[in-house]
């Protein structure tokens, strides 16, 4: 985990404060003033001592141990003692119960922060109550709600509801808040902060090293890349825990924005400036930024220090971002303040803002929170204030709790800088994050996530946990695509979606009903990774929002979906639909232009429709629905040959549900298959998967050779109607295919076959990663090659079944696959139960004549269909279209 940069000093101090502020045991109380007291005893009689001994003699001054050390022996042992007493205190149960309250504002509950603070609240013991804002909160307008709680997190678009209903001035003394009302005040627009102390500090004659009106919302952000001048613009991130004394404390992590890079980077600041200046020049770099925004904090918070009061929030804590302007010089100038933590250097898209503010946000609320912290824990921690050379009291005048302060640090400043002297000149390799240029190359020791970023935030039930695997998440109908990107807690661990060799983020697509994605945790430093642990999301797409029709309504219907315009030319959306009263014959293609049509309340709402009964309704005719006997009858003696992709091998299978009327074999094949024990062994059905687009160019087989190997493997064929050819798939065909296709039933004598040629359909059309993504101009571009196949097909003698026009207004209803091309899906059945969405459509009024899921119910037998262990083809818009397929293959005057 990564670590807040603050030394042990500071962490005494909060822990000295928490003993002396939020526990209430009469023994270690005493106990702690006694070891206060006999510190700063030790401390008067120790400078006494080095005051009259500038009057003894040489001898004993070369006698006498040395200043620094004499101080650290006597801090040692105050420190030894004080967690003595930390100890004691935390081994007695609290007579409080931690109970936080969380103000959201204008954040979602899905918001990655605001499940960030539940995440971590509730694993240090924490009650959480949310809420928007005070005024709302009930909690907080109860009479448990003035003490009953013990941290108040304002986030920020709350701000101003906080400083407007808490009184900051009679909080009790176990109240934390996570706004210092001085710097809101000096800083922030909430509190009417516009940088007054920089102008106070002007009339006073001092100079301070910022430019003015660099606060709140008058302050002119500096946007983008720095102008070439410059050599970068450093954003880093301040934790103030006290006004007075003014102790503050600097984060690790900055972000760094140069002007030989577009996107501002996450890095350790130690590291960038070490890069970038070398070894001494950096660290006197880091001092002059520690010494710059200590100038700025301690001028901000004395022009407030007068208007303070001794019931002051002694618990509360304010995060702040510096941006700092290198020009040239190893002193930076402070450009901008702002009182929350800003990341919009940093790119969305790979969510590395999200994960950068996490990780600050997280290390504050253990660092402040958390009671397994040692006294003497060491960090690679930079305290800001007070600094060991900020201590101006006279030798003789009584010790400050700022002096006291002061002591510990410069205890833990010389002890560090004797441990880690040599460090200096390394390049640090662990940046602590992914987001850094380095990794760690050793081996995942802690296989687990620390998060799972997604762009929307999904809700996951359970709430995300570094030890639960398993989660689920329900999205909308409208939600189509999802950008996931998990994080390992360790950077040496990597991620993996789905594979071994998998991206680490991507975007899926959501499928309607049930998905999955599984994230891989891995170990990459054998040559094949080793999987380590696997998280498994599991996701569910509603269907689109029906509302059902139980009184007077309108029919509508639509061609396309606004959302995507296929044809400019045409209207999109729900249309008022005038049905003909001249009666309707049969259509005489598969090619038939037509239209979906839908009963609603309205067509200017379709929230208002019931989408069950939506159908396709073709322009001037239907499409008769071929019953089981008729279809079993009219495929006897009959051989279906079917060559594509999945799309064509999803019409395969609903025809052999249809004629069997079971589906007892089914898998996603990707080479030949034949099935020859259909409608009682009468009627047989082969299928080869083309194009074979995981092959090496060079090696796949041409559609020639696939055809005559399909061909092959169907003899002995009929040169009839009795043998059907059905090719087609998504997006693959074009008008030379079937100029092959003629060829070769002509070289093989099977001239007199039925060709049904499957157009092209919907997919490809979401930006997913992996595969190719069709702009909005190429999808219509595909629609005039449909067109184009059509005609072909026409002048071939070939009959068609147009699923671009079927698939183009209801292309969001897409199933599972990457592609979203897939309207169909197979599903396995263990029992003899009729599937839902079967028996549920036995009883309902057809609206029309036109084919929907409800026209397909089959004439079965509850003790034949479905048998154990069987299948069933679900998806209606592919069963409008396999309709349409049995329609031509048994037309009624067969």
């Amino acid at each position: 985990m990564r670590c807040l940069l603050a030394s042990a000093g500071g962490l005494l101090l909060r822990e000295a404060g928490m003993l002396l502020r939020r526990r209430s045991c009469s023994a270690p109380l005493l106990l702690l003033g006694v070891a206060v007291c006999l510190f700063y005893q030790t401390l008067m009689v120790a400078r006494n001592r080095l005051r009259s001994g500038q009057q003894q003699h040489a001898a004993d001054i070369r006698s006498r141990r040395p200043a620094d050390e004499v101080l650290m022996e006597e801090t040692r042992r105050f420190i030894s003692t004080l967690e003595t007493v930390q100890a004691q205190v935390r081994s007695q149960p609290s007579p409080l119960r931690l109970r936080a309250v969380v103000l959201m504002g204008r954040h979602p509950v899905s918001d990655p922060e605001v499940q960030l603070y539940q995440r971590v609240l509730q694993q240090l013991d924490y009650e959480v109550q949310m809420s928007r804002y005070t005024e709302t909160s009930s909690f907080l307008r109860s009479n448990q709600g003035v003490s009953g709680w013990s941290l108040l997190l304002c986030l920020s678009s709350s701000e101003r509801s906080c400083l407007r209903r808490i009184s900051f001035y009679h909080l009790q003394s176990h109240q934390m808040v996570n706004l210092l009302p001085g710097l809101m005040e000096a800083f922030s627009d909430a509190g009417g902060g516009l940088c007054h102390f920089y102008s106070y500090s002007h009339l006073t004659g001092s100079e301070l090293p910022m430019r003015p009106f660099s606060c709140g919302l008058t302050n002119q952000k500096l946007q983008g890349v720095p102008p070439p001048a410059l050599v970068a613009v450093v954003n880093v991130y301040v934790l103030v825990t006290s006004v007075n004394p003014l102790i503050s404390f600097l984060h690790d992590i900055s972000v760094v924005t140069t002007n030989q890079e577009q996107r501002g980077r996450a890095r350790k600041l130690r590291d960038f400036l070490l890069q970038q200046l070398g070894t001494n020049t950096s660290h006197e770099a880091l001092g002059q930024v520690k010494k710059v925004i200590g100038e700025v904090l301690q001028a901000a918070v004395s022009t407030t220090q007068r208007q303070q009061t001794l019931h002051r929030c002694v618990l509360c804590y304010q995060l702040l971002t510096f941006s700092l302007l290198f020009s040239g010089s190893v002193t930076p100038v402070v450009v901008q303040v702002e009182t929350d933590l800003t990341l919009s250097a940093l790119s969305d898209e790979t969510f590395d803002r999200q994960i950068t503010k996490d990780l600050i946000l997280e290390d504050t609320l253990r660092f402040l929170l958390s009671s397994h912290t040692h006294l003497s824990s060491h960090t690679d921690g930079r305290q800001l204030s007070p600094s060991s050379s900020s201590s101006s009291s006279s030798s003789s005048a009584p010790l400050s709790v700022a002096d006291l302060v002061i002591r510990i640090s410069h205890y833990y400043e010389l002890r560090t800088n004797c441990s880690h002297r040599t460090d200096e000149t390394e390049e640090l390799t662990n940046q602590g994050s992914a987001l850094s240029s380095s990794q760690d190359e050793g081996v995942c020791l802690d296989p687990h996530l620390r998060q799972i970023y997604t762009d929307p935030p999904l809700t996951l039930t359970p709430p995300f946990s570094p030890w639960v695997k398993e989660y689920h998440a329900e999205v909308a109908f409208d939600l189509v695509t999802v950008r996931i990107r998990p994080e390992p807690v360790r950077p040496n661990c990597r991620v993996h979606l789905d594979e071994h060799r998998g991206p680490r983020m991507a975007n899926y697509p959501v499928g309607l009903g049930d998905s999955r994605i599984s994230i891989l945790v891995t170990d990459d430093t054998e040559q094949e990774p080793v999987v380590m642990t696997i998280y498994t999301v599991h996701m569910y797409r509603e269907s689109r929002p029906s509302l059902p029709m139980f009184g007077e309504h309108v029919m509508c219907s639509f061609v396309q979906d606004c959302g995507l315009l296929v044809q400019p030319g045409l209207s999109c959306g729900l249309q008022p639909f005038i049905k003909s009263h001249a009666s309707l014959h049969t259509c005489s293609s598969g090619h038939q232009p037509g239209r979906w049509v839908v009963p609603c309340l309205s067509c200017s709402d379709n929230r208002t429709c019931d989408w069950r009964e939506v159908a396709w309704q073709p322009d001037g005719c239907y499409h008769p629905l071929v019953d089981r006997p008729l279809l079993q009858h009219c495929m006897r003696d009959r051989k279906v040959l079917f060559i594509g992709d999945s799309t064509n091998r999803g019409m395969m299978y609903f025809l052999m549900e249809r004629v069997n009327v079971s589906l007892e074999d089914w898998g996603k094949a990707h080479d030949t298959l034949v099935y020859r024990n259909l409608n009682g062994n009468r009627t047989q059905v082969s299928y080869s998967y083309y194009p074979q687009f995981w092959l090496e160019k060079k090696k796949r087989p041409t559609f020639r050779q696939a055809l005559l190997q399909l061909i092959d493997r169907s003899r002995p064929l009929v040169n009839s109607n009795l043998t059907v050819l059905v090719v087609g798939g998504v997006q693959w065909l074009n008008t030379d295919h079937l100029r092959t296709i003629r060829e070769v039933l002509n070289r093989v004598s099977l001239s007199d076959v039925l060709v049904v040629v499957k157009s092209l359909g919907m997919g490809f059309h979401l930006p997913v990663d992996g595969i190719r993504s069709l702009s909005p101009r190429e999808i219509q571009d595909l629609y005039r090659e449909n067109q184009n196949i059509i005609a072909t097909a026409k002048h071939h003698g070939y009959e068609v079944i147009d699923t671009f026009s079927i698939t183009m207004g209801r292309y969001k209803e897409f199933l599972q696959g990457r592609c979203a091309c897939h309207f169909h899906q197979v599903d396995k059945f263990w029992s003899s139960r009729l599937p839902e969405n079967i028996t549920s459509t036995t009883t309902r009024t057809r609206t029309g004549p036109g084919l929907s899921i409800k026209s397909a119910v089959h004439d079965m037998d509850q003790e034949t269909w479905p048998k154990p262990s069987s299948y069933h083809v679900r998806g209606p818009v592919n069963q409008v279209y396999s309709e349409i397929l049995l329609s031509r293959l048994c037309p009624r005057n067969t």
